[in-house]
This record gives C-alpha cells, structure tokens and sequence, in this order.
C-alpha cells in the first residue's frame, strides 16, 4: 500500500511538473504556422492585398483597401469614408498622405511616427512575430492561462516603445486575441473565423478591436490576396 501511495505521489508531481512547464515562444509561433498552412507558405510571403470593412455602433461604416510589398517595406492604404477616400502611403524612407479636397488630392507628408506606426501594419496584418527578432523584439512566454473559456498560451512581445500580448488557442494553434500597447494606448484584438485563402494560408476573417481611448469595439471583416499581382502605381506619390 505504502508503495502504491509512493508512486500515486510521484506520478502526480510529474503530471504538475509538466503542466506547468512552458512552451518556448517560438514553438508557440511555429505551432501557428503550422496550424495555418506551413512555414514555408509563410516564408515565401512576399506582397499581399487586403480588403477589410470596418463596423461600430456608433460611428460611421467604412471600408479599407491595404496593399503591401514586404520586401520594399511598403504599404498603400486607402480608406473609403462616406463616398471620400483618403490614402495614406508608406515607401522606403517616405510616407505621405493624400486628402481629397474638391476634384483634387491634396498631399501632405506624414510624421516619422505615422510612418512607424504603418510600417508595424506590414506585418500586423498578417502576423505581428513575423520575422520579430530581425526586428528588434523579445518574445517571452508569460505561461497558460483560460480565455472564454478555451486554454491559451500568452506570448509578451517586447519592442522598443511597442509590446504585444498573444493569446493562442493551446489546442488548435491559433491567436484568438492579440492585445498591443504603444504610446499609452492599449488596443485588445480578438479574432476569429478563419478562412483559408486562395494561397493556402488561414486568415482571422472577423476581428472585433476595442482601444482603451475610445473603448468602443469595432467589428473587421478582412479578405486576403497573398502573392497575386500588386499594382506598383498605388506607390507612386
């Protein structure tokens, strides 16, 4: 009896041990993607359109148009507000903005802030650790936790004035909810139905957004495009 209880010990010391060990953040990011299609569909991402639609309760619908070359680390952004677009671009070293104003478009620079914060989208879009430590951040697993009720690993994501926590489903693979915080401002993403595109990668095709200023969420339908013809006219100013 006594060598039963012995070994009864034992055995649930190493079920606790092991719960509670953690898994590295890249084995988390690599369980991603693999759950969405593979890393070498994911490494060979080179340009990708995205169309997305943006809902809240109390604001007006509007709709989105995103083109970007990884390579070129360049983003196009259009946003179609009331029937009035407004494009933000970021090329290179340069960004700018165009404002219709009449028949015509106003151009403007944008700040070298503005410009950062478009450049985090180049991959945020997609995936916020793509290629994270070429730039400039530390991934750290904060450990397992229950999120609505499903088991999720949390990965802190550590760059110079931006960190993000991930929250992947521990089961399926999957980041269900993405919270970031720069500049004092704490944006909670949660995302779901994802759908596989024509390139063969799953992508969240709802997001529901809610900023700690506003504290209104906003519900985003995206599509994706990944490696299909990009227009380079879009970047010319």
């Amino acid at each position: 009896m006594k060598k039963i209880l012995v070994i009864s010990f034992a055995l649930i010391l190493t079920h606790t041990f092991t719960f509670a060990q953690k898994l590295p953040a890249d084995s988390i990011f690599a369980n991603y993607y693999k759950a969405t299609g593979g890393k070498n569909l994911w490494t060979a991402v080179k340009f990708y359109n995205l169309k997305r639609s943006y809902a809240a309760a109390s604001a007006a619908p509007y709709d989105a148009s995103i083109s970007i070359s990884v390579p070129d680390q360049s983003i196009y952004k259009s946003k179609t507000i009331m029937k009035r677009s407004f494009v933000y671009t970021v090329k290179g070293n340069e960004g700018w903005i165009k404002v219709p104003i009449g028949n015509k478009m106003d151009v403007k620079d944008l700040s070298q802030a503005e410009q950062e914060n478009m450049r985090y989208e180049i991959y945020d879009n997609l995936a916020p650790f793509i290629d994270y430590q070429n730039r400039g951040f530390i991934a750290t697993t904060v450990g397992t936790e229950t999120l609505n009720g499903v088991q999720v690993n949390q990965v802190e994501m550590q760059g110079k004035g931006k960190k993000y926590n991930l929250y992947f489903d521990a089961n399926s693979g999957l980041l269900v909810r993405q919270k970031e915080t720069a500049a004092g401002v704490e944006t909670i993403t949660d995302l779901s139905n994802y759908t596989k595109s024509a390139y063969g990668i799953l992508y969240p095709g709802k997001l529901v957004e809610t900023n700690s200023v506003d504290k209104k969420p906003v519900t985003i339908t995206s599509a994706v495009s990944i490696n299909d013809t990009l227009n380079q006219e879009l970047f010319k100013r």
